[in-house]
């Protein structure tokens, strides 16, 4: 693994240059609950903001830099010394060589995200950017009444994807220097993932607030009357009127283009089965289920649109309906967004959530029940009435208690999980459970010490679920134990025992819910690019 080998070349690093590192990181690091990938953003900023190699020159300090950015812009020294003292250029052929062959993995998918996104919006993005600059003229200071002479400065905007083979699998770090948007993606992220998406949208929207800044400021009191309904309602939302508009088009356009997707692909499959129909009860059926599948996207897209608006993206419901209304027209949305911007009424926007609380709730169901049946198992046993109540109980619980690790509450999840196995003893989908828990704790620590000690607590549950589960009834959760303890080996650098939990996943074979293709995959990455 690219981690493992890069520890392996820095073991000879100074230990006093290595305790200054340190000690900088522990001095600066951001309060709880700022998660690994939280502490990590901040010196990705940093990266992208020094000059290149050997010197490694910081930016001046100035209020054009991102807070999080000058909370470490010290740091660069230190990084000059690592870079002069490590014998880190001896190896960068190497590491170039494995960043390249992730960067040649994702070039294709993420050019068809980027098309696709463009193609929805039928629009391009604006890649230059004007800054108005003040002309010094030698005189201005002598005349008091001298004019002030402008001119016009001329910006490359640009979009980057940036692999990090050192990053927390799945944490995307997304971040705006200037006219420069950097994309981090950690090894294997899915360029499709709507993360991504949003960070490109956001990209691409930016200039457009920009350009009609006039006609957002000329409705700026209509939007700060629904931001005070919001702060009413007790939620945390930014007095940034611009920085709402620019959420909101973000999260509506990201949402309506997911929506788009679905459905365009469950209409298809329907067309697909249309065409074998053989009779007209069939064909009944056939359109009953698109209906009912077209039904919960559509639910999945209000609650999508729900939780952004929480977060302040108050008119993200509105500019979704704008855009339904010229998906097709093939129109690009620049030349609408003016006209959209004036039409919005801020007493119905303030009531959104109210006038969607039915279809955010059978969205949220449809969510749990999705869960509930990623848990379940094909070769389900038998159960009585009171059996099968049981297990639906747990099934609840279980769902609840992943709600609280969404909150990233992890000392909660794991009590009420003992606490749930005092009323199911042996029960292997506690232990699993037990198991991600620990195991989602470890990701979010700092300290090695503290990640390798949550890991193998992780790895013991992970046993005990595989001791406590079934071979006839439990194989996809079976499936799942082994390749996770697969990924956490490997993580841990225990290659000959991932390997080996990779393998008994693979042996188990594609079972519905299980981690076949996720075993295959890992069981690759063993071997590191040369």
């Amino acid at each position: 693994m690219f981690r493992a080998q890069v520890r392996t070349d820095l073991s000879d690093l100074d230990p006093d240059l290595r305790n200054h590192l340190r000690t900088f990181y522990e001095r600066n690091k951001l309060p709880a609950p700022a998660t690994a990938a939280d502490q990590a953003a901040r010196y990705v900023s940093l990266a992208f903001a020094l000059g290149p190699p050997p010197t490694l020159d910081a930016p001046a300090r100035s209020e054009e830099l991102p807070t999080s950015l000058l909370e470490v812009l010290d740091f660069a020294p230190l990084v000059r010394e690592f870079y002069r003292r490590s014998k880190i250029e001896e190896n960068l052929v190497n590491y170039t060589r494995a960043y390249q062959a992730e960067g040649d993995r994702l070039r294709k998918p993420t050019a068809e995200m980027v098309r696709s996104v463009l193609s929805y919006l039928h629009t391009r993005p604006i890649t230059v950017s004007f800054e108005r600059v003040l002309v010094k003229s030698p005189t201005a200071g002598k005349k008091k009444d001298a004019p002030r002479i402008y001119s016009t400065r001329e910006h490359q905007r640009r979009f980057f994807i940036v692999t990090d083979l050192l990053g927390a699998p799945g944490a995307i770090n997304f971040r705006v220097i200037g006219d420069e948007y950097y994309a981090v993606l950690p090894e294997g992220t899915d360029p499709a993932s709507s993360e991504l998406r949003r960070g490109y949208l956001q990209y691409v929207v930016d200039p457009l607030v920009l350009r009609f800044n006039r006609e957002i400021a000329a409705r700026r009191d209509q939007i700060k009357l629904i931001i005070a309904e919001r702060e009413k309602a007790g939620a945390a939302v930014s007095m940034d009127v611009f920085l709402a508009v620019s959420r909101s088009l973000v999260a509506a356009a990201d949402a309506r283009y997911e929506e788009a997707r679905r459905l365009d692909i469950l209409d298809r499959e329907a067309r697909a089965r249309l065409a074998g129909a053989k009779d007209e009860v069939s064909r009944q059926a056939i359109a009953k289920d698109f209906q009912a599948s077209k039904n919960m996207v559509e639910d999945e897209t209000v609650a999508r649109l729900a939780d952004d608006y929480e977060r302040g993206a108050i008119l993200a419901f509105f500019f979704a309906e704008q855009l339904k209304g010229i998906e097709s027209s093939g129109f690009d949305v620049a030349g609408f967004f003016a006209d959209m911007i004036a039409s919005f009424d801020p007493a119905r926007e303030g009531h959104r959530l109210t006038e969607n609380t039915e279809a955010r709730q059978r969205a949220l169901a449809a969510r749990q029940a999705r869960l509930a049946a990623r848990r379940a198992e094909l070769e389900t046993p038998v159960y009585s009435e009171a059996e099968a109540a049981r297990a639906a109980a747990l099934v609840k619980k279980l769902g609840e208690i992943e709600q609280t690790l969404r909150l990233k509450d992890y000392n909660n999840a794991e009590s009420r999980l003992k606490d749930l196995l005092k009323e199911y003893s042996g029960e292997p989908r506690i232990f699993f459970a037990l198991a991600q828990t620990a195991s989602l704790a470890a990701a979010d620590a700092i300290d090695e010490d503290v990640q390798a000690e949550r890991l193998n607590r992780a790895l013991g549950n992970y046993r005990l679920a595989l001791a406590a589960s079934s071979p006839e009834t439990e194989r996809a959760l079976i499936s799942r134990a082994h390749e996770a303890m697969g990924r956490i080996h490997a993580f841990l650098e225990n290659p000959g025992e991932a390997a080996k939990e990779f393998d008994e996943a693979i042996r188990i074979g594609d079972v519905p819910g299980g981690a076949y293709k996720d075993a295959v995959e890992g069981k690759k990455k063993l071997t590191p690019p040369r």
